[in-house]
């Protein structure tokens, strides 16, 4: 019912129904806002909120509970919730609280994907295909494209910003979570498996980037003389 409300009123909407699964998909793709439940079967609601907080580049959050307690708005509020709405609700009533938690966000600076990149980043090169920050997408010629996460649209755009060195992995990981990343994850490895992958999906290598085992990366982009006579030779 509420999804149904939201989408009439013009959003996009995800649903999940345990905080890890929504966790993961957030720290994977650009979410304006959240609205969080207290009761998850996995997690507890303002534990989860928590973690939302501690992202570099977490989304807006309102606070949707049903639950009879004591507290509960000052509680959300205090852990960083943006807004709280007691359930029931009044529709038109939530739908102008979202318009209006997504207003402060945005002259709060929202349009930040990851901690490098914005909505503003123009359209940059790599590997022969354009990376389009503002779509979140890949797209490699004749209509040919992919969808791109916010995570590996930052690794791709620090790369390309820094061609012909090696980049470390902590640079890497402090450039496209911030600073306060812990950079002993293993994230960092599956999302660079993930560019890999898109590439592969369309017939691109990526032996201009390359892993340099212990230390870090290193990408460089052919010149556009060596481009340009390898699409003359494949003709």
């Amino acid at each position: 019912m509420l999804t149904e409300q939201l989408e009439t009123a013009g959003f996009a909407t995800q649903v999940f129904h345990k905080g890890a699964t929504a966790l993961k998909f957030l720290e994977e793709n650009h979410v304006h806002l959240a609205l969080l439940n207290p009761a998850l079967p996995d997690i507890d609601g303002w534990e989860l909120l928590q973690k939302i907080r501690r992202m570099t580049l977490g989304p807006a959050v309102i606070f949707l509970s049903g639950l009879k307690l004591p507290g509960q708005a000052a509680r959300s509020l205090d852990l960083g919730a943006d807004d709280f709405v007691a359930k029931p609700h009044d529709q038109d009533e939530l739908v102008a609280r979202i318009h209006a938690v997504l207003r402060r966000s945005e002259t709060a600076g929202d349009s930040r994907l990851t901690g490098n990149a914005d909505l503003a980043t123009g359209v940059f090169l790599f590997n022969g295909a354009e990376v389009h920050p503002e779509r979140l997408e890949l797209v490699f010629g004749a209509g040919r494209k992919c969808k791109l996460g916010r995570k590996e649209l930052g690794i791709l755009y620090h790369l390309h910003a820094n061609p012909g060195v090696i980049i470390s992995r902590h640079s890497l990981i402090h450039a496209v979570w911030g600073v306060h990343a812990d950079v002993r994850s293993r994230s960092l490895d599956q999302y660079i498996a993930k560019i890999r992958d898109a590439f592969a999906g369309f017939g691109r290598n990526l032996e201009c980037f390359r892993t340099i085992h212990g230390i870090g990366y290193w990408y460089e982009p052919a010149p556009p003389r060596e481009r340009e006579g390898k699409k003359s030779r494949r003709a």
